[in-house]
């Protein structure tokens, strides 16, 4: 009797388990749907931070050149040299509270908030360094650096090349960069020198174009290493000083004395 029922149980269709065919007969449809679902997910990071980083560059542009090319301001920011280093000091503040508080830059509004203030005192900054350069070389300087821009955002968007491996590359023109600082710092109390000065705004210029491609490919997702969606503010603030401080050594190159 017993034989019976446990042979009436192994026919059973119900209690056989599923085979290989059967249980992994969505794993490509479900594969297929999370995949899509990460391209999209992708999509709308990289337009929230684009999004966020024109504003960024309209406000940056607008100090830049009220400081630049109204005379009163010029004048009134040249004579308080103060206003420069309580620029710096908030900036160096919600530089350190963006970068290293993960969760500060995830929790909205304090997020976009910390990340206006960065903007508006990274971009007073720049106003007050510009002030001191004739117009023209600002000018010159502001349109080569959204050319690079440009130039470098459609590279990364289209090469197969995977410009985050080469971390190895940037570290190496770090240190250049900090040893003609060094040098620069020494030199310069006994005598300006053109050539070493021209030498480091060089390397300054292709390091920080080439920390452009690196930040936009992280953003872009496709590469070795990425970004994790969530954090737009930092993908943000990374490319918006990339391209400021490639304008910065833009015009040390270029730019030339206020008459």
């Amino acid at each position: 009797m017993t034989k019976g029922k446990v042979s009436a149980t192994i026919k059973t269709g119900n209690e056989y388990p599923p085979s290989y065919e059967e249980a992994t007969a969505d794993y490509g449809e479900m594969q297929a749907q999370f995949s899509w679902d990460d391209k999209v997910i992708r999509r709308i990071f990289i337009r929230k931070v684009y999004s966020i980083l024109m504003i960024q560059l309209l406000v940056s542009v607008s100090i830049v050149s009220m400081f630049t090319f109204c005379a009163p301001v010029t004048f009134y920011i040249q004579t308080h040299p103060g206003l420069y280093f309580v620029s710096y000091l908030t900036f160096f503040a919600t530089y350190i509270a963006l970068s290293c508080c993960g969760e500060l830059r995830r929790q909205f509004p304090w997020n976009l908030i910390l990340l206006t203030i960065f903007t508006v005192s990274m971009a007073s900054m720049m106003g007050f360094v510009s002030s001191f350069y004739n117009t023209k070389s600002v000018v010159l300087c502001l349109g080569i650096t959204a050319l690079v821009c440009l130039s470098v955002t459609i590279f990364s968007f289209q090469t197969k090349v995977d410009v985050t491996s080469y971390q190895g590359v940037l570290l190496v023109l770090c240190m250049v960069m900090l040893f003609c600082a060094i040098t620069l710092s020494i030199v310069v109390p006994f005598g300006y020198v053109p050539w070493l000065h021209a030498i480091y705004a060089v390397i300054g210029a292709i390091f920080f174009t080439l920390f452009l491609a690196f930040d936009t490919q992280l953003l872009l997702g496709s590469k070795r290493h990425t970004i994790s969606p969530e954090e737009y503010v930092f993908a943000t603030l990374n490319i918006y000083l990339d391209i400021i401080y490639l304008f910065s050594f833009l015009l040390q190159l270029f730019g030339g004395g206020r008459d």
